[in-house]
């Protein structure tokens, strides 16, 4: 009931708010624009509070845009079909077919035998393998994969100790780790995690100007994997040490598991070969289209042809010896789609229709103008805005606030001579970064409530892991990323 009457008062909240703002024109704004900021008003604070689900809240303006007059439906809808949302699709689809048949898992499983059983080398194992999967799969995808195979290691570190060791420092680490590591590695490529997404959405509809993936990758794969180790030290020898030498009981756990896989089957050679083909694609698209002139592809385009080759493509050999059966499996069936967060997608277009109405009524530059008096040297400012944006992803939902946010700072970069993706890149990888509270990220509400961490030790790991997140960020964006994304 308390959880009822929460949504009840922040649906009247919103409504008040964006009423007073329409009325009062606070800001002095024409009346346009005032229609405008009103709708972002009751969008903006509708997400805050999760007085709707977000995505229904993205809705929004294909009902209120025409009537108001603010846009008519046919610009408002085009939103929502931008290309970059079908780049996303395309690898929530290849996500899809690595969870259905379980190529994850096995990836997971023989990273933690590779790396060792010792608790600092499975708390290594557990990072590089959430980190990987993250980079293609969502942070959540990869948490609830993660979740039940540590709870299980450390079930059984825990029932067939071999000696001293502090156990609830391991599990604690253990925890965190597949929580800050699925965070970290989502940065890493621009479809690991939402917030990457609508930002290259909003770049490239604003500049017309494509982040290529590989440059993507470049600049912030290194900034998720030094994230992912700093993390190990810190934790390891620093703040939980746990002085565990190598078990044989999880090594039996951990050969058990793999047992019970057996051998990579045929479907989950063929969903790896398709899923290194689309990698690899991306990688050297450039190198592809620049070495002859009739075919051009683009990243939207590569994830499209990765999802399609997923539901041609049987799942048995028989399927290619009994093409004509209409029961022929294949590694994706549109009922697999039932899975995909289809709500994330309407968010996109939600935020991409709001922020391109917020720049047309020129309340973008507006406010972009109005910070650049304040804004110093450039080093000092992408320090800043990475800092704000980690702190404030904390308690802010970190998709809601990159589609508040990008053309907030891209306009900033704009007023004062600079580099629009020295600050909105910056921005968005600290969004996903947030560590010190259970609500930052799902991945952290997802561990937290395993009952092996309590608040206090969290608040103390995420707080050096957000300062290290600021520096190491603000460090790669301000002298890699303009060498890399000229």
């Amino acid at each position: 009931m308390n959880k009822e009457r929460h949504k009840i008062s922040s649906l009247a909240a919103g409504l008040i708010l964006s009423l007073l703002l329409y009325v009062w024109n606070p800001f002095d704004v024409p009346e346009k624009a005032g229609r405008v900021l009103a709708v972002a008003a009751l969008m903006i604070s509708w997400w805050v509070t999760e007085a709707l689900p977000m995505p229904v809240v993205a809705l929004l303006p294909l009902v209120l845009f025409p009537l108001l007059g603010i846009n008519d439906i046919k610009n408002t809808a085009s939103s929502y079909g931008n290309e970059v949302i079908f780049l996303f699709m395309g690898g929530f689809m290849l996500g899809l077919a690595i969870e259905k048949w379980n190529v994850h898992k096995r990836i997971a499983l023989n990273i933690v035998r590779l790396t060792g059983t010792s608790g600092n080398r499975i708390i290594l194992g557990f990072i590089l393998a959430s980190g990987l999967l993250s980079m293609w799969l969502s942070n959540t995808a990869t948490t609830m994969l993660m979740f039940p195979i540590a709870l299980s290691v450390a079930h059984v570190m825990r029932e067939n100790h071999e000696g001293g060791g502090h156990y609830g420092n391991f599990n604690l680490s253990l925890m965190l780790s597949i929580a800050y590591a699925s965070n970290f590695g989502g940065i890493a490529t621009i479809i690991g995690t939402p917030p990457n997404v609508q930002f290259v959405a909003f770049f490239e509809k604003k500049y017309q100007t494509p982040i290529e993936f590989v440059n993507w990758f470049l600049v912030c794969a290194p900034v998720a994997l030094l994230l992912m180790l700093s993390f190990y030290f810190v934790c390891i020898k620093i703040l939980f040490p746990n002085h565990i030498r190598t078990s044989t009981a999880a090594s039996t756990l951990i050969r058990n598991e793999l047992r019970l896989l057996g051998p990579p089957d045929a479907a989950q050679k063929r969903v790896f070969i398709i899923f290194t083909g689309t990698a690899l694609l991306w990688i050297f698209r450039k190198m592809i289209n620049d070495s002859q002139p009739w075919i051009k592809l683009d990243d939207t385009m590569i994830a499209v042809i990765g999802a399609v080759a997923l539901f041609m493509c049987p799942s048995s050999s028989s399927g290619f010896l009994e093409e004509q059966r209409e029961n022929t499996a294949r590694l994706l069936t549109w009922e697999d789609t039932r899975k995909m967060a289809w709500g994330i997608l309407l968010l996109f277009g939600g935020g991409i229709a709001l922020a391109d109405a917020l720049e047309k009524a020129g309340l973008i530059q507006r406010l972009g103008s109005w910070l650049s008096q304040f804004a110093g040297a450039e080093w000092a400012l992408v320090i800043t805005v990475v800092a704000l944006s980690i702190f404030i992803s904390e308690v802010m939902s970190n998709v809601a606030q990159v589609i508040v946010f990008s053309p907030v700072v891209c306009s900033l970069a704009d007023s004062i001579g600079m580099n629009p993706l020295l600050l909105g890149l910056p921005m968005t990888l600290a969004a996903s970064c947030a560590s010190m509270l259970p609500m930052g990220t799902p991945p952290n509400a997802i561990v937290f409530a395993s009952g092996h961490i309590r608040l206090k030790d969290m608040l103390k790991a995420g707080f050096i892991m957000n300062v290290l997140a600021i520096v190491l960020i603000s460090l790669f964006c301000l002298y890699v990323l303009p060498w890399v994304m000229e």
